[in-house]
């Protein structure tokens, strides 16, 4: 959703600004692949480099973790078992569980209880700067296909319109899939989207007076 939201706003600001500068339609559109292209490789390459460095820290405390349990599996199991009693089991069926987890797989279960590492959400660079740049790139070629659509001297309008009720739609999901109010979704995301999509347009629109 925000990765969607991202390629929506820039996309869209990027035009109105290119647009209200007084640029020809081609170079409208040049300018909004160029901006699609670069934001998608941004944000993959910032979630990747992010990301990566999560997975290099989890890699550390399951070397670290793995040591411990070598130099000292007793001690390791003792401390497990104090992670059961502290969320409510007796002593003894703590050491039991304890015991029986580590016996099945020790790094695992101290990973999981003692350390927060759930297998199931291990950071993953590739994967989540895939995504990253997958969602931009379906926001941003939403208004960057209303721009190629529309006819020039209704392109400002109609870009500003069609981004404002996709961002709308987009908190509106966002809100909904969260259990948040709808309608304070909406009310932020078109927003600040209305506000950097006026505020690109106004320095576009000085600037074009200035060239």
């Amino acid at each position: 959703m925000l990765g969607a939201n991202d390629g929506i706003v820039s996309t869209a600001s990027l035009a109105l600004g290119v647009a209200a500068a007084g640029a020809e339609h081609r170079t409208i559109l040049l300018s909004c692949a160029s901006g699609l292209i670069a934001g998608a490789m941004s944000m993959a390459a910032g979630e990747f480099v992010s990301v990566h460095s999560q997975q290099d820290t989890e890699n550390a405390d399951l070397a670290r973790e793995r040591a411990e349990l070598k130099n000292d599996p007793g001690g390791e199991q003792r401390e497990l078992a104090g992670l059961y009693v502290a969320r409510g089991l007796a002593p003894a069926l703590a050491d039991q569980v304890a015991a029986q987890l580590m016996a099945h797989d020790a790094l695992a279960a101290h990973g999981r209880d003692e350390l927060g590492l759930d297998a199931a959400a291990r950071a993953r660079p590739t994967q989540a700067a895939l995504a990253s740049a997958a969602s931009f790139t379906v926001g941003a070629a939403l208004p960057m296909a209303v721009a190629a659509a529309a006819a020039p001297a209704q392109l400002i309008f109609w870009v500003a319109l069609t981004s404002l009720a996709f961002l709308a739609a987009l908190g509106t999901l966002s809100a909904w899939a969260g259990g948040a109010r709808v309608w304070g979704g909406i009310a932020r995301v078109t927003f600040w989207g209305a506000a950097a999509m006026a505020v690109t347009a106004g320095v576009g629109a000085c600037l074009g007076v200035v060239a």
